[in-house]
């Protein structure tokens, strides 16, 4: 049977030909999600001389003589680039950039309704790792700062790596950095709920790409006491022969314990589960980790383990859905950092600015910590102002501020 197409305003355009179902998703991203507006008037000729010819020669001469006026009469300072290759997206896998551009305008309206921060979407017509950085390069004389976007790993890493290197303003890919965040600011509630330190934690990480080697570098970073890493062909250690670059520097920073084998393995006694794979973790595995342990299921729509399971042997439960409490969503960070970065004119994104940013989501919480409520909701408004003031306040103790 042929796939049925959809068309969202019923307006088929033939006469007596049957309604077709409305669909809400259609009907909203119809015409796209979002569009330019001027922050000047021209309403006359006197309005048109100065926001174009002649008078904005004056503006462009300046910034020519003082190229760090761009930031004060341009959009510059207020504005990210989103870019992406279309090959990781969501949970879609490589589907193009034009298939990408819906994600990437979704990303846009979150940076602007959560932080106050403009956002471009840039999807680009190549994977190839030095095109794509070239091209940022390139346009990155109109942007504040560089939101990387849904590229797949492991070219994801050295793509971020390589921009960090070129440019004097901020890069942070999200997939990577903003789930680890606020991964770790939810893990730092669930401890202190349960009169734990994160250096009496042992965790296990399912997923060995972008956001997994993020997570497990970060969390131990912030002190977490082990960590080990599985993906498909089981726990990344070190007497495994068939690991990427990317998988051996995680084999050397994690697994104290010197597990090995499949991931059920890990957790055995584990105290903490994150989850951001897909697959499906059995219940048995589930409940051989120890007592009072945290499960973090951030596959979607599909929790790796589903909480009606985990909360049968957890203490602490959380998922990258909606629908259930303690949502693992990065629009709790990637506004407010980048609203905070822009707000200093920083020239990148720094481990202690991430820190900061984990430790202002965590205790946004406060007297609310419960088993449901380590983290809060994406609808917070105290979130991203709380967030933008830690990352700047961090930025300018780091040296990386610039006003």
């Amino acid at each position: 049977m042929a796939a049925e197409i959809v068309n969202p305003r019923n307006d088929s355009g033939t006469e007596g030909a049957p309604e077709e179902p409305f669909d809400p998703v259609f009907a909203l991203h119809r015409g796209g999600k979002m569009a330019v507006q001027a922050t000047v008037p021209v309403r006359n000729k006197d309005d048109l001389s100065l926001a174009y010819t002649p008078g904005v020669a004056k503006v462009c001469t300046a910034i020519a003589e003082q190229p760090e006026l761009v930031h004060d009469y341009t959009w510059k300072s207020q504005v990210v680039a989103v870019v992406t290759d279309g090959t990781a997206v969501l949970g879609l896998g490589d589907i193009g950039p034009e298939a990408s551009l819906p994600v990437m305008e979704g990303k846009a309206i979150l940076f602007k309704q959560f932080g106050g921060v403009d956002a471009v979407p840039i999807a680009l017509a190549t994977t190839d790792t030095d095109e794509i950085v070239e091209t940022v390069v390139r346009l990155a004389p109109s942007f504040g700062g560089v939101n990387l976007e849904d590229i797949s790993a492991p070219r994801c890493f050295e793509i971020e790596r390589k921009l960090q290197e070129r440019l004097d303003i901020p890069v942070f890919h999200d997939d990577q950095h903003g789930t680890a965040i606020v991964t770790l600011a939810a893990l730092r509630n669930a401890a202190k709920l349960t009169g734990r330190t994160l250096g009496e934690l042992r965790g296990v990480i399912s997923g060995a790409g972008a956001a997994g080697v993020a997570i497990a570098k970060f969390l131990l970073q912030a002190g977490l006491g082990d960590v080990a890493v599985a993906d498909r062909k089981g726990i990344v250690s070190r007497d495994r022969e068939d690991l990427t670059d990317v998988k051996r520097e995680i084999a050397e920073l994690t697994n104290k314990a010197g597990l090995s084998g499949s991931l059920e393995t890990a957790l055995a006694g584990a105290d903490v589960f994150i989850g951001v794979s897909g697959g499906t973790v059995p219940e048995e595995a589930v409940a051989a980790m120890a007592p009072n342990a945290f499960v973090f299921a951030m596959a979607n729509p599909n929790p790796e383990v589903h909480p009606d399971v985990a909360h049968k042997y957890a203490a602490v439960v959380a998922t990258g859905r909606s629908d259930y409490p303690n949502q693992i969503n990065n629009v709790l960070a990637f506004p407010g950092i980048f609203a905070g970065a822009l707000q200093v004119r920083a020239s990148r994104i720094t481990e202690g600015m991430k820190i900061a940013a984990a430790d202002a989501i965590a205790d946004v919480v406060g007297d609310q910590l419960a088993a449901d409520c380590v983290i809060p909701s994406p609808f917070d408004e105290r979130v991203a102002p709380a967030v933008a003031a830690a990352v700047a306040a961090a930025a300018r103790a780091e040296g990386v501020a610039r006003r």
